[in-house]
């Protein structure tokens, strides 16, 4: 049975297998942040809280690549799936950002 709606396998491969590399890397650099620094900012309940959620979506991004590699890319992942990990990145990003900015602001000089 021919299904038009979906992308030839070898569009998914050039396309979803490098985004699902990309949500690994970021979520494995925001999970050793997590992991290894104390973020005041957020506390300890939210900072487990968020490093929960970050295990759970690359566990979540691993089973995808599993099965697109076992079906030959013949699978895809929806967009409702790929959006919250899209929200949770950005979320990770801001962290970092702001932590990283208020880590710097600690050791710059203060000038009267």
């Amino acid at each position: 049975m021919n299904r038009p709606h979906l992308p030839e396998p070898s569009l998914l491969k050039k396309v979803l297998e490098p985004l699902l590399d990309d949500f690994q890397y970021w979520f494995d650099r925001s999970r050793k942040l997590l992991e290894t620094e104390t973020i005041p900012f957020l506390g300890e309940d939210r900072q487990a809280e968020l490093l929960h959620r970050v295990k759970t979506a690359q566990n979540e991004v691993s089973s995808a690549k599993l099965l697109i590699e076992a079906t030959g890319c013949k699978a895809g992942v929806d967009m409702s799936v790929l959006m919250p990990w899209h929200r949770l990145l950005t979320e990770c990003w801001q962290v970092s950002m702001r932590f990283r900015a208020e880590r710097s602001a600690e050791f710059e000089p203060h000038r009267d």
